[in-house]
């Protein structure tokens, strides 16, 4: 297969059962990213069925009656009988967290740590849906917050380097569970579904834990983050590698001393965003913005980071595919929408420029709109871009010529 400067298919294929193309990437273990790396991106069969759709339809073959027994019993292993934490849910208070850490408090008679990676800047409505995670969905949390420094530093360059600028809060976010479950010595972490569902290998989705290697290092020397290696960002600023503690996995020692089990709850109970949506609402005083989210349609899907719509920006341009795209894909799979009404939501929402929160950004990252303007523009692979009179377009997109892709 040839591949792009960006390590993507040079040839771009649509899903005929959603509106994903082959340039989407498989999740990574960031810490040892590059940016010359071969990228892995989601399967889209000879009968052009991706395998986020192919899953899509196995779960309603799966026997979920069972799996909520796998998980009672599982549950049932690690529950405490003197009021310790017996679980450490990572989460911000938006819907998926929310639904993960308060039904198994609250149904399932857990008693959940919730951990808090804090994002870049707090959106209004996030700082609300995370107090009231708290305040109405009676959970404890540990809100962590790194240090800001570096954290902007390390976002600037992932921007540079990867244009990636989500990178290092990608990386804290899958970390913190096992981090404090190693602090606390709580030996069951608990996220909500496997980002395998939207496009990694569809076999992944066949366990319920998470790989070791988003959490675990046998050798920190040589970690990478925003492309640049630890030791390397050290020995060129004043930062220590005391600041970097929070970003690096957890060692084989440490897990092996302490057997931190890493889960997913959708492997056990049929993950349904908007149906997580509603629970939240309902139960944790969750609730969505007051306006859409620029580059889609929808107002409830990852609201709490200012920094959040250039993460989406930049899949964009690095990818073609935008946030309305990740959206629609979803709720097809899930039976809110059809294929052709989500066409047309991504042709209207898919390349919108987030400018709400674009001078803070800039700021966040020390960079000016032509730095800006500069870097976005590298990222630009020639088999997917094209500029006609002055203006950026898609080479290819899912609603060009729709009869011959579907």
């Amino acid at each position: 297969m040839e591949l792009s400067s960006i390590g993507t298919p040079k040839e771009i294929k649509f899903c005929k059962i959603c509106v994903i193309s082959n340039q989407r990437p498989s999740s990574v273990v960031e810490f040892k990213h590059q940016l010359t790396d071969k990228k892995p991106t989601i399967n889209i069969n000879p009968d052009s069925i991706c395998d986020a759709c192919l899953y899509a339809k196995k779960k309603n073959e799966i026997d979920w009656d069972q799996r909520e027994k796998e998980l009672k019993d599982l549950l049932d292993n690690y529950r405490s009988s003197s009021g310790n934490y017996d679980v450490i849910v990572p989460g911000s208070g938006g819907k998926d967290s929310a639904f993960t850490a308060h039904i198994l408090k609250y149904k399932y008679g857990m008693n959940p740590l919730t951990v808090t990676w804090a994002p870049h800047k707090y959106t209004d409505v996030g700082w609300k849906n995370f107090i009231n995670w708290s305040h109405i969905g009676g959970l404890d949390n540990i809100l962590f917050t790194p240090n800001g420094r570096l954290h902007r530093y390390l976002t600037k360059k992932a921007f540079e380097n990867l244009l990636h600028p989500f990178q290092p809060f990608i990386i804290g976010q899958r970390i913190i569970g096992p981090l404090f479950a190693s602090k606390f010595k709580v030996p069951l972490v608990m996220y909500g579904e496997n980002q395998a569902e939207y496009g990694n290998k569809i076999d992944e989705n066949q366990s319920n834990e998470m790989k070791s290697d988003f959490f675990i290092s046998k050798n920190i020397n040589d970690l990478i983050i925003s492309g640049c290696k630890i030791k390397d960002i050290i020995n060129e600023t004043d930062f220590s590698i005391s600041d970097f503690k929070p970003y690096l996995p957890i060692t084989n020692e440490d897990n092996f001393n302490q057997k931190i089990s890493v889960k997913y709850l959708g492997y056990f109970l049929k993950w349904d965003p908007q149906e997580c949506y509603y629970y939240a609402s309902e139960n944790t005083g969750f609730s969505s913005n007051d306006e859409r989210t620029e580059g889609s349609y929808s107002k409830y899907s990852s609201i709490d980071d200012k920094i959040d719509p250039f993460h989406y920006y930049t899949t964009l341009i690095k990818f073609g595919i935008g946030r309305a795209t990740y959206d629609a894909c979803q709720e097809i799979r899930n039976d809110k929408i059809t294929r052709e009404e989500a066409i047309s939501l991504v042709k209207q929402f898919d390349e919108e420029f987030p400018s709400k929160f674009y001078q803070e950004f800039l700021e966040y990252i020390s960079l000016s709109d032509i730095e800006f303007d500069k870097i976005i523009d590298r990222y630009r692979s020639s088999h997917l871009w094209e500029k006609v009179n002055n203006t950026w377009k898609l080479k290819k997109a899912v609603w060009h010529k729709t009869e011959e892709i579907a």
